[in-house]
Protein backbone atom coordinates (compact mmCIF):
# COMPACT_ATOMS: atom_id res chain seq x y z
CA UNK A 1 0.00 0.00 0.00
CA UNK A 2 1.74 3.48 -1.27
CA UNK A 3 1.09 6.49 0.48
CA UNK A 4 2.08 10.36 -0.56
CA UNK A 5 1.15 13.31 0.21
CA UNK A 6 -0.44 15.90 -2.36
CA UNK A 7 -1.23 19.54 -2.58
CA UNK A 8 -4.52 20.79 -4.27
CA UNK A 9 -4.16 23.35 -6.59
CA UNK A 10 -5.45 25.53 -4.73
CA UNK A 11 -2.68 25.45 -2.67
CA UNK A 12 -4.48 24.79 0.80
CA UNK A 13 -2.52 22.17 3.12
CA UNK A 14 -1.40 18.70 1.60
CA UNK A 15 -3.87 15.91 1.90
CA UNK A 16 -3.04 12.12 1.28
CA UNK A 17 -3.21 9.67 -1.54
CA UNK A 18 -3.59 6.26 -0.59
CA UNK A 19 -3.31 3.46 -3.04
CA UNK A 20 -5.28 0.60 -2.25
CA UNK A 21 -7.13 -2.56 -4.09
CA UNK A 22 -10.81 -3.76 -3.65
CA UNK A 23 -12.62 -6.73 -5.45
CA UNK A 24 -15.31 -6.30 -7.76
CA UNK A 25 -16.53 -9.79 -9.73
CA UNK A 26 -12.99 -11.69 -8.78
CA UNK A 27 -10.84 -8.77 -10.46
CA UNK A 28 -8.95 -6.50 -8.76
CA UNK A 29 -10.23 -2.82 -8.98
CA UNK A 30 -7.51 -0.14 -8.65
CA UNK A 31 -8.17 2.86 -6.04
CA UNK A 32 -7.14 6.24 -4.60
CA UNK A 33 -8.18 7.28 -1.35
CA UNK A 34 -7.47 10.70 -0.33
CA UNK A 35 -7.89 12.05 3.70
CA UNK A 36 -6.77 14.89 4.66
CA UNK A 37 -6.23 16.54 8.43
CA UNK A 38 -9.19 18.68 8.85
CA UNK A 39 -11.90 17.81 10.51
CA UNK A 40 -14.95 20.22 9.35
CA UNK A 41 -16.56 17.56 8.67
CA UNK A 42 -16.03 14.51 11.08
CA UNK A 43 -18.58 13.28 13.33
CA UNK A 44 -19.33 10.46 16.03
CA UNK A 45 -18.69 7.30 13.21
CA UNK A 46 -16.05 9.40 11.22
CA UNK A 47 -15.84 11.44 8.20
CA UNK A 48 -18.31 11.33 4.79
CA UNK A 49 -16.37 9.70 1.91
CA UNK A 50 -17.05 10.66 -1.44
CA UNK A 51 -17.05 7.69 -4.01
CA UNK A 52 -15.67 8.69 -7.74
CA UNK A 53 -15.60 7.49 -11.14
CA UNK A 54 -14.79 8.71 -14.19
CA UNK A 55 -16.47 9.21 -17.57
CA UNK A 56 -17.15 7.02 -20.50
CA UNK A 57 -13.65 5.20 -21.15
CA UNK A 58 -11.78 7.49 -18.92
CA UNK A 59 -9.43 7.01 -15.94
CA UNK A 60 -8.68 7.97 -12.51
CA UNK A 61 -5.57 9.78 -13.62
CA UNK A 62 -7.62 12.05 -16.34
CA UNK A 63 -8.60 14.80 -13.98
CA UNK A 64 -10.43 13.78 -11.49
CA UNK A 65 -7.22 13.85 -9.31
CA UNK A 66 -8.16 17.43 -8.95
CA UNK A 67 -11.42 17.38 -7.51
CA UNK A 68 -10.59 14.55 -5.06
CA UNK A 69 -7.31 16.81 -3.65
CA UNK A 70 -10.13 19.70 -2.99
CA UNK A 71 -12.74 17.85 -1.51
CA UNK A 72 -10.28 15.72 0.68
CA UNK A 73 -8.63 19.40 1.49
CA UNK A 74 -11.87 20.64 3.14
CA UNK A 75 -12.74 17.46 4.99
CA UNK A 76 -13.92 14.94 2.97
CA UNK A 77 -12.48 10.86 2.62
CA UNK A 78 -12.88 10.33 -1.19
CA UNK A 79 -11.98 6.98 -3.14
CA UNK A 80 -11.34 7.14 -6.76
CA UNK A 81 -11.79 4.48 -8.90
CA UNK A 82 -10.84 2.78 -12.20
CA UNK A 83 -13.60 0.87 -13.88
CA UNK A 84 -12.35 -3.45 -14.44
CA UNK A 85 -11.16 -2.91 -18.00
CA UNK A 86 -9.45 0.11 -17.62
CA UNK A 87 -6.38 2.19 -16.32
CA UNK A 88 -4.75 0.08 -13.84
CA UNK A 89 -7.68 -2.26 -12.88
CA UNK A 90 -7.77 -5.72 -13.70
CA UNK A 91 -9.76 -7.48 -15.91
CA UNK A 92 -10.14 -9.96 -18.87
CA UNK A 93 -11.94 -7.28 -21.28
CA UNK A 94 -9.90 -4.35 -21.90
CA UNK A 95 -11.37 -1.14 -23.39
CA UNK A 96 -15.05 -2.39 -22.92
CA UNK A 97 -17.16 0.32 -21.37
CA UNK A 98 -20.30 -2.61 -20.07
CA UNK A 99 -22.87 -0.39 -18.13
CA UNK A 100 -23.81 -3.43 -15.97
CA UNK A 101 -19.94 -4.18 -15.15
CA UNK A 102 -19.79 -0.23 -14.22
CA UNK A 103 -22.30 -0.16 -11.60
CA UNK A 104 -21.81 -3.46 -10.09
CA UNK A 105 -17.89 -1.79 -9.80
CA UNK A 106 -19.45 1.27 -8.45
CA UNK A 107 -21.44 -0.66 -6.02
CA UNK A 108 -18.04 -2.86 -5.22
CA UNK A 109 -16.74 1.11 -4.15
CA UNK A 110 -19.42 2.07 -2.25
CA UNK A 111 -19.12 -1.06 0.00
CA UNK A 112 -15.50 -1.37 0.70
CA UNK A 113 -15.73 2.83 1.17
CA UNK A 114 -18.00 2.07 3.93
CA UNK A 115 -15.94 -0.45 5.13
CA UNK A 116 -12.55 2.00 5.91
CA UNK A 117 -10.90 3.26 8.72
CA UNK A 118 -12.65 6.62 9.70
CA UNK A 119 -15.26 6.92 7.66
CA UNK A 120 -18.93 6.90 8.18
CA UNK A 121 -20.76 4.76 6.44
CA UNK A 122 -24.24 6.37 6.58
CA UNK A 123 -22.49 9.31 5.27
CA UNK A 124 -21.29 8.28 1.44
CA UNK A 125 -21.84 10.26 -1.79
CA UNK A 126 -21.70 8.98 -4.84
CA UNK A 127 -19.75 11.21 -7.42
CA UNK A 128 -20.06 10.91 -11.27
CA UNK A 129 -19.16 13.01 -14.38
CA UNK A 130 -20.36 12.49 -17.97
CA UNK A 131 -21.05 9.06 -18.06
CA UNK A 132 -20.55 7.87 -14.40
CA UNK A 133 -22.85 11.35 -13.49
CA UNK A 134 -25.48 9.16 -15.31
CA UNK A 135 -24.85 6.15 -12.86
CA UNK A 136 -25.13 8.28 -9.90
CA UNK A 137 -28.61 8.52 -10.76
CA UNK A 138 -29.76 4.97 -11.03
CA UNK A 139 -27.53 3.83 -7.84
CA UNK A 140 -28.54 6.33 -5.27
CA UNK A 141 -32.36 5.30 -6.32
CA UNK A 142 -31.79 2.30 -5.57
CA UNK A 143 -29.62 2.43 -2.32
CA UNK A 144 -31.25 4.81 0.04
CA UNK A 145 -28.27 4.86 2.58
CA UNK A 146 -26.75 6.98 0.24
CA UNK A 147 -26.26 10.81 1.96
CA UNK A 148 -25.81 12.74 -1.06
CA UNK A 149 -25.51 13.02 -4.74
CA UNK A 150 -23.20 15.04 -7.20
CA UNK A 151 -23.62 14.53 -10.75
CA UNK A 152 -21.97 17.11 -13.32
CA UNK A 153 -22.76 17.19 -16.80
CA UNK A 154 -24.13 14.05 -16.55
CA UNK A 155 -25.40 11.58 -19.23
CA UNK A 156 -28.66 11.25 -18.13
CA UNK A 157 -30.02 10.25 -21.24
CA UNK A 158 -28.54 7.92 -24.14
CA UNK A 159 -31.41 8.17 -26.71
CA UNK A 160 -31.39 12.17 -26.46
CA UNK A 161 -27.51 11.65 -26.96
CA UNK A 162 -28.00 9.46 -29.85
CA UNK A 163 -30.54 11.99 -31.24
CA UNK A 164 -27.88 14.69 -30.91
CA UNK A 165 -25.00 12.89 -32.54
CA UNK A 166 -27.98 12.21 -36.08
CA UNK A 167 -28.52 16.13 -35.45
CA UNK A 168 -24.99 16.79 -35.78
CA UNK A 169 -23.71 14.19 -38.17
CA UNK A 170 -26.76 13.19 -40.01
CA UNK A 171 -28.09 9.20 -40.67
CA UNK A 172 -24.95 8.66 -42.31
CA UNK A 173 -22.74 8.88 -39.76
CA UNK A 174 -25.64 7.11 -37.39
CA UNK A 175 -25.10 4.16 -39.66
CA UNK A 176 -21.48 3.95 -39.41
CA UNK A 177 -21.56 3.98 -35.70
CA UNK A 178 -24.12 1.35 -35.75
CA UNK A 179 -22.11 -0.94 -37.95
CA UNK A 180 -18.92 -0.47 -36.27
CA UNK A 181 -20.88 -1.74 -33.40
CA UNK A 182 -22.24 -5.53 -34.94
CA UNK A 183 -18.86 -5.71 -36.29
CA UNK A 184 -17.70 -5.91 -32.84
CA UNK A 185 -20.62 -8.23 -31.51
CA UNK A 186 -19.87 -10.11 -34.33
CA UNK A 187 -15.72 -10.15 -33.85
CA UNK A 188 -15.85 -10.96 -29.92
CA UNK A 189 -18.77 -14.20 -30.65
CA UNK A 190 -16.12 -15.54 -33.65
CA UNK A 191 -13.41 -15.37 -30.78
CA UNK A 192 -11.35 -12.48 -32.39
CA UNK A 193 -11.47 -10.00 -29.49
CA UNK A 194 -13.53 -6.61 -29.97
CA UNK A 195 -12.91 -3.88 -32.00
CA UNK A 196 -12.03 -0.92 -31.07
CA UNK A 197 -12.69 2.91 -31.58
CA UNK A 198 -10.75 6.26 -30.86
CA UNK A 199 -12.37 7.23 -27.65
CA UNK A 200 -12.30 10.83 -28.79
CA UNK A 201 -11.55 12.47 -32.25
CA UNK A 202 -12.04 14.97 -34.56
CA UNK A 203 -15.80 16.18 -35.55
CA UNK A 204 -16.78 13.93 -38.42
CA UNK A 205 -14.60 11.07 -37.47
CA UNK A 206 -15.56 7.92 -36.27
CA UNK A 207 -15.43 8.14 -32.49
CA UNK A 208 -17.37 8.16 -29.01
CA UNK A 209 -16.82 11.58 -28.52
CA UNK A 210 -16.71 13.72 -31.65
CA UNK A 211 -18.17 16.88 -30.93
CA UNK A 212 -16.21 19.95 -31.58
CA UNK A 213 -13.50 20.59 -29.37
CA UNK A 214 -13.93 17.00 -27.57
CA UNK A 215 -10.96 15.72 -28.65
CA UNK A 216 -8.31 18.81 -27.63
CA UNK A 217 -10.28 18.75 -24.52
CA UNK A 218 -10.05 15.03 -23.22
CA UNK A 219 -6.28 14.69 -24.22
CA UNK A 220 -6.03 17.42 -22.17
CA UNK A 221 -6.91 16.40 -19.14
CA UNK A 222 -5.97 12.20 -20.18
CA UNK A 223 -2.94 11.04 -17.64
CA UNK A 224 -0.86 8.13 -18.23
CA UNK A 225 -2.75 4.99 -18.03
CA UNK A 226 -5.75 6.67 -20.91
CA UNK A 227 -6.07 4.80 -23.88
CA UNK A 228 -7.58 6.51 -26.76
CA UNK A 229 -10.05 4.03 -27.62
CA UNK A 230 -12.93 1.66 -26.70
CA UNK A 231 -14.60 -1.18 -27.65
CA UNK A 232 -17.63 -0.17 -31.00
CA UNK A 233 -20.20 -2.17 -28.74
CA UNK A 234 -20.89 0.93 -26.77
CA UNK A 235 -22.66 2.44 -30.16
CA UNK A 236 -25.18 -0.42 -29.18
CA UNK A 237 -25.98 -0.08 -25.91
CA UNK A 238 -25.74 3.68 -25.06
CA UNK A 239 -28.72 4.87 -26.59
CA UNK A 240 -30.82 2.25 -24.57
CA UNK A 241 -29.28 3.36 -20.97
CA UNK A 242 -31.73 6.06 -19.87
CA UNK A 243 -30.15 6.39 -15.94
CA UNK A 244 -31.88 9.97 -15.40
CA UNK A 245 -35.46 7.83 -15.50
CA UNK A 246 -34.90 6.81 -12.05
CA UNK A 247 -34.32 10.26 -10.75
CA UNK A 248 -37.86 10.18 -8.98
CA UNK A 249 -36.79 7.34 -6.72
CA UNK A 250 -34.03 9.01 -4.78
CA UNK A 251 -34.58 9.85 -1.69
CA UNK A 252 -31.74 12.00 -0.93
CA UNK A 253 -30.53 15.49 -1.64
CA UNK A 254 -28.57 15.44 -5.72
CA UNK A 255 -26.92 18.32 -6.53
CA UNK A 256 -26.92 18.23 -10.56
CA UNK A 257 -24.32 20.88 -12.36
CA UNK A 258 -25.35 21.40 -16.03
CA UNK A 259 -23.20 22.77 -18.50
CA UNK A 260 -25.82 25.15 -21.02
CA UNK A 261 -23.42 24.37 -24.43
CA UNK A 262 -22.63 21.05 -23.60
CA UNK A 263 -22.14 19.33 -27.28
CA UNK A 264 -21.00 15.69 -25.13
CA UNK A 265 -24.19 15.48 -22.80
CA UNK A 266 -27.35 16.79 -23.45
CA UNK A 267 -27.80 19.65 -20.81
CA UNK A 268 -32.04 19.76 -21.60
CA UNK A 269 -31.78 15.75 -20.96
CA UNK A 270 -29.97 16.60 -17.54
CA UNK A 271 -32.02 19.28 -16.44
CA UNK A 272 -35.53 16.83 -17.18
CA UNK A 273 -33.44 14.23 -14.92
CA UNK A 274 -32.81 17.03 -12.40
CA UNK A 275 -36.60 17.76 -12.16
CA UNK A 276 -37.74 14.76 -11.54
CA UNK A 277 -36.01 14.45 -8.57
CA UNK A 278 -37.62 15.33 -5.10
CA UNK A 279 -34.77 16.77 -3.46
CA UNK A 280 -32.40 17.81 -6.55
CA UNK A 281 -30.30 21.07 -6.43
CA UNK A 282 -29.32 22.64 -9.93
CA UNK A 283 -26.51 24.89 -10.93
CA UNK A 284 -25.61 26.01 -14.49
CA UNK A 285 -22.56 27.03 -15.99
CA UNK A 286 -21.93 28.81 -19.59
CA UNK A 287 -19.85 26.69 -20.97
CA UNK A 288 -19.11 23.48 -22.75
CA UNK A 289 -18.95 19.93 -21.08
CA UNK A 290 -14.70 19.84 -20.07
CA UNK A 291 -14.95 23.57 -19.09
CA UNK A 292 -15.43 22.75 -15.25
CA UNK A 293 -12.04 19.93 -15.23
CA UNK A 294 -8.71 21.35 -13.76
CA UNK A 295 -7.27 24.48 -14.75
CA UNK A 296 -10.37 25.31 -17.14
CA UNK A 297 -12.66 28.72 -16.62
CA UNK A 298 -15.72 26.83 -14.37
CA UNK A 299 -13.69 24.06 -12.19
CA UNK A 300 -13.36 27.20 -8.98
CA UNK A 301 -17.17 27.37 -8.85
CA UNK A 302 -18.06 23.58 -9.85
CA UNK A 303 -15.97 23.00 -6.51
CA UNK A 304 -17.28 25.43 -4.28
CA UNK A 305 -20.92 24.70 -5.85
CA UNK A 306 -20.53 20.74 -4.70
CA UNK A 307 -18.83 22.13 -1.34
CA UNK A 308 -21.43 23.97 -0.24
CA UNK A 309 -24.08 21.46 -1.23
CA UNK A 310 -21.98 18.77 0.31
CA UNK A 311 -21.78 20.84 3.74
CA UNK A 312 -25.58 21.77 4.20
CA UNK A 313 -26.63 18.14 4.07
CA UNK A 314 -23.81 16.32 5.94
CA UNK A 315 -22.23 19.19 8.23
CA UNK A 316 -22.34 17.26 11.95
CA UNK A 317 -24.89 19.31 13.96
CA UNK A 318 -23.59 19.93 17.29
CA UNK A 319 -25.49 17.81 19.81
CA UNK A 320 -28.15 19.93 21.84
CA UNK A 321 -27.25 18.70 25.51
CA UNK A 322 -30.17 19.48 28.33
Amino acid sequence: MDRRAVRPDDGTDLVTRTDLTFTSHGSPVAAWRYTADDDGFAGPAGRPCVVMAHGFGATRDAGLEGFAEELAAAGLDALVFDYRGFGASGGDRRQVADVPGQLHDYRAAVAFARGLDGVDPDRIVLWGVSFSGGHVFALAAEDSRIAATVAMTPASDGAAAALAIVKREGVPGALRSTVAGLRDVLSTRLGRGPVLVPLAAMPGELAALNAPGAYEAYTGIAGETWRNEVAARAFLQLPLYRPGRAARRIDGPILVQIADLDQSAPPAAAAAAAARAPRSEVRHYPCDHFDIYPGRPWHAAAVAHQLGFLRRHLAVRDAVTA
